[in-house]
């Protein structure tokens, strides 16, 4: 499974919880998880997400978000010509905050980095 993700690297404090998570679903499913960690300032050059975020601005333009009902039905109202159609709901779900990560969760984690920009660039693999 190849995930592509917007957040400078492995080496972030945010990255501790994602790591193990993502050794949870490696054990889980059997699958490698390759990450692959766009660089901090190029998000705006992935030419996907810069044509989808540009049609989805046109079609809220001028209009004033009053609640988190009206951006999601405003983004999921998306569509063009050529075929992109936008769909969006929104997560009600609450979610922990402030979980700590021990070195012993985080040692345990099977990562291996790439050796093109190991730093950015890694797989995990189920134990």
């Amino acid at each position: 499974m190849l995930l592509c993700a917007d957040n400078g690297g492995r080496n972030g404090y945010r990255m501790r919880l994602w790591q193990v998570a993502w050794q949870q679903f490696a054990d889980e499913t059997g699958l490698h998880v390759t990450g692959c960690h766009v660089l901090p300032g190029t998000r705006k050059w992935n030419k996907i997400e810069h044509r989808l975020c540009a049609h989805i601005s046109m079609n809220w333009r001028g209009r004033p978000w009053v609640s988190h009902e009206v951006m999601v039905e405003r983004i999921g109202a998306t569509t063009i010509r050529e075929g992109l159609h936008v769909q969006a709901e929104l997560d009600t779900a609450l979610y922990p905050t402030k979980i700590t990560v021990s070195e012993e969760a985080l040692a345990a984690v099977q990562l291996t980095p790439h050796t093109f920009h190991g730093e950015w660039n890694d797989t995990i693999t189920s134990a």
